[in-house]
């Protein structure tokens, strides 16, 4: 069941410099708390610029992007805490590193207060199944696992909106499974999951609402 009005998008429109296209072609768009969605579309199509955007990292050249009315511009720290976002990649790893290093420094990052800290870093590294290799150096995990590292961090802080860039990168079938998990997990507590990907993922997960994004566009397909 759809909740309250949380993530807005209204006519975002975005063109990089010297691009033959338009990447985001007056994009609106409305999540709701607990709402799980999923957008596809090819490589290049403008999946990771729309997540930006809705993070508030990237400024769109018109069109506007809120959280419950707050906008990034306006209040960005504010903004930027209730945001967990997963970028494509590696990004966002300290290789020298404990995983446990990791994802307090993390908190910190997120504003996490002093006294809570411990705590969520333990939740998180039990949610993602990390407990053997809390004390393992980052750069000695394998991909799969440090991806689900990134995905800790993420989900830490207990984020109002979820930003997932293929958030199933590297992960096998047992890192899908605790992923889904705790996507459901997230959406029960009232948080909003954003999820792109290049194919489907309805293997495992079932999305609220499914979108493609095409020549700027975006188009629902359920």
């Amino acid at each position: 069941m759809r909740g309250r009005p949380l993530l807005e998008l209204r006519d975002v429109h975005h063109r990089w410099r010297n691009a033959s296209s338009t990447v985001l072609d007056d994009v609106s768009l409305s999540l709701a708390s607990g709402e799980v969605v999923w957008i596809g579309g090819r490589n290049g199509v403008g999946k990771t610029t729309l997540l930006r955007v809705a993070g508030g990292i990237l400024v769109p050249q018109r069109g506007a992007v809120t959280i419950e009315g707050c906008t990034p511009r306006a209040r960005r720290g504010a903004y930027q805490r209730r945001i967990g976002y997963l970028s494509a990649g590696d990004r966002g790893l300290y290789a020298r590193m404990k995983v446990s290093q990791q994802l307090d420094y993390w908190a910190r990052l997120a504003y996490v207060p002093r006294r809570e800290r411990r705590g969520l870093v333990e939740a998180a590294i039990a949610d993602f199944g990390l407990g053997d290799y809390a004390q393992h150096r980052v750069d000695r995990l394998s991909q799969g696992w440090r991806q689900r590292v990134r995905l800790a961090m993420a989900f830490l802080h207990r984020p109002d909106v979820l930003l997932l860039d293929e958030p199933r990168n590297s992960l096998d079938d047992d890192g899908y499974a605790v992923l889904n998990a705790q996507v459901r997990s997230a959406a029960a507590r009232g948080a909003t999951v954003l999820w792109c990907s290049p194919r489907g993922e309805d293997r495992v997960i079932e999305f609220d609402r499914s979108f493609t994004l095409e020549a700027g566009r975006l188009v629902e397909t359920t």
